[in-house]
């Protein structure tokens, strides 16, 4: 029996969508772009429900005749290209003929479209790849697509979209990046009938600071260079700008939105040491190339590309980056003016006894008298020996200096007061070291701490049970602050913001991506209240692309990670028992939420090995 068979058209295109239509982003990148190919200069965009209920995009572009516009759903038919040559010489968004058939298989579409010279628009309904109707009616000219309940007839695929929260950030990424790459268009963006953006034509400056962030106003250096194999055209943020989380990066190849990482690690290497290790610089930078040296059909999506020659560009990308850093003197200044070896140098001959002549005048390095290396240095350990000892308290006696086996409380301390005394009076025999180690005496050697990443296990502990428990109180604010955020940090708020709230954060929403901040938990009153708020989100955005991590783990690893840094500071030895404590009642007291390891145990004989080495 013949096993093969032709799939039917429906189920061709639901495949197809499964590539095409991932989220709800996918159809806004897939119908703005097509309003791009239009020519249009006005494009609005309306969402329901994250996009789960409504897609909407109204353009005042070219339109379609009633013929294209039954003609767009079907599959592989597009007006971009019409042999395979023109598949290398693509300047348009689209090209594929397979957005509006996937779109049409698995939601239910309502096309209005009209040219400038027809007098009746077109209104055509679709569900699930089957027409329902088609007529004439009344409409201005351009298109307006409308895109209801996605995935509708493919419930599993439905059941797979993330939270509201969540989609709608995609909705706005892929919003901002057709915005940035079209400053010349005005662009609207509604979500449940509220405005969330509305882009006037502008210059790409602009265009920016109104797109992501106002504090980009003074922060922007121009990158240009002009060659004959390449174009490359934008601007890169000051080095301060920098941030942990990525996702303010954009590469335009001919307006293109793309993702490389080949072309980011150029970037990135010219910014070099100006920016902290882990950090990711702000940049929207447009390539303007051949299409004859690119081949976009690598993917459906249309964000991953292909050069033939990827060095040139890497190279010629890295130094129009260099140039603008050092044009707009974004890198660190260096003062030629001072020799800071010398002077450093000089200015510690007078307290050097080695450097001084009988009559107690500072001389010369080279003027001193003559004394060998060893007796220098002899002389100098038996004088200098105790300071390395200041401040770790009393002088140990040999007689005290007995291996003790190390006890802790079993009483549970209350995890609020971070530094206290153990409740049954024991003293840890410990020391701390440049205010980021602990060292403790143990039956079996010593017991070294890293002193913030212990904090960070019990801070981390500390918040996961609030945020699973019930709200925590929070200290009022005599002057309630307002904090505005970015759209996409607005968005991704409504994901974590009950959880804000049980840890001690009063707040409330007040205005477009706004919040009014009435108190804050009791340990972060000494903090600018705003700045705050947005890092907890900004290192939100870090966790959670931990997909091993729900978000309740992402936020106590987030808020534990904020406070343990404060912590960094000369602790007394009650707070340093207080603090060993504490962290052995945790439940995993020897790594931190991050999974480095918060301790180690150096036996006497690896010490008898190290001193012997």
């Amino acid at each position: 029996m013949d096993v093969i068979r032709l799939l039917s058209d429906s189920i061709a295109n639901q495949i197809a969508a499964g590539e095409v239509v991932q989220r709800p982003a996918s159809v806004v990148k897939e119908l703005m772009e097509n309003s791009i190919d239009a020519k249009a200069t006005s494009i609005q965009l309306i969402v329901k429900d994250s996009g789960k209920v409504l897609i909407q995009v109204i353009d005042n572009g070219l339109g379609m005749s009633p013929t294209d516009a039954r003609m767009c759903f079907e599959r592989h038919a597009t007006s971009k290209i019409k042999e395979s040559a023109d598949l290398f010489n693509i300047r348009t968004m689209g090209f594929r003929g397979e957005a509006l058939a996937s779109i049409a298989a698995v939601a239910q579409v309502e096309l209005k479209t009209k040219r400038s010279d027809d007098e009746l628009a077109t209104l055509i309904k679709i569900e699930g790849s089957e027409v329902k109707s088609q007529e004439f009616i009344q409409s201005p000219q351009g298109t307006n697509l409308a895109i209801k309940n996605l995935f509708f007839n493919v419930p599993a695929r439905r059941n797979f979209l993330k939270s509201n929260p969540v989609e709608m950030k995609h909705i706005i990424e892929e919003f901002q990046r057709i915005a940035l790459a079209h400053p010349e268009v005005q662009f609207s963006l509604f979500h449940n009938e509220i405005e969330i953006y509305n882009l006037p034509e502008a210059k790409l400056s602009k265009r920016i600071v109104d797109v992501l962030d106002k504090s980009y106003r003074d922060q922007l250096a121009q990158c240009q260079i002009d060659s004959s194999f390449i174009k490359i055209n934008g601007y890169v943020g000051n080095p301060q700008t920098a941030k942990k989380a990525r996702g303010e990066q954009f590469f335009f190849v001919n307006k293109r939105f793309i993702k490389s990482s080949y072309l980011h690690h150029a970037v990135t290497g010219a910014f070099e040491s100006t920016i902290p290790q882990g950090s990711h610089p702000f940049y929207a930078l447009f390539i303007e190339i051949d299409p004859s040296h690119i081949d976009i059909n690598i993917h459906p999506t249309k964000t991953e590309i292909k050069f033939d020659d990827e060095k040139a560009i890497y190279a010629i990308l890295r130094s129009a980056v260099k140039q603008a850093i050092g044009v707009y003197n974004l890198t660190p200044s260096i003062d030629f003016e001072a020799d800071i070896n010398i002077g450093n140098f000089i200015n510690t001959l007078p307290s050097n006894p080695n450097f001084r002549q009988d009559s107690g005048k500072s001389i010369s390095a080279f003027e001193r008298e003559p004394k060998s290396l060893a007796e220098i240095n002899e002389k100098s350990n038996r004088n200098n020996w105790e300071k390395l000892f200041e401040g770790f308290g009393p002088k140990i006696n040999q007689a005290e200096d007995e291996p003790q086996q190390l006890i802790f409380s079993s009483k549970v301390n209350r995890i609020e007061e971070i530094v206290q005394l153990p409740k049954d009076g024991t003293d840890i025999n410990a020391i701390q070291v440049h205010f980021q180690f602990i060292i403790a005496q143990v039956k079996s050697g010593l017991m070294l701490i890293d002193q913030q990443s212990a904090y960070e296990r019990i801070f981390y502990e500390k918040y996961l049970k609030e945020i699973n428990t019930h709200p925590s109180a929070s200290q009022q604010l005599l002057f309630p602050k307002t904090v505005t955020l970015t759209a996409i940090d607005y968005a991704m708020s409504f994901e974590i913001i009950d959880m804000i709230r049980n840890i001690g954060f009063n707040v409330e929403e007040f205005g477009q991506n706004t919040y009014l901040i009435n108190g804050v938990p009791s340990q972060f009153m000494d903090e600018d209240e705003g700045m705050l708020f947005k890092s907890i989100i900004e290192q939100y955005k870090i966790n959670e692309n931990n997909q091993k991590m729900d978000k309740k783990e992402a936020l106590a690893k987030t808020l534990a990670k904020r406070n343990a840094t404060k912590m960094s500071k000369p602790l007394t030895k009650p707070e340093m028992s207080g603090l060993i404590n504490q962290l052995f009642e945790t439940s995993m007291p020897s790594v931190s939420p991050d999974g480095k390891p918060v301790m180690r145990i150096l036996s006497l004989e690896k010490i008898a090995t190290l001193l012997l080495n």
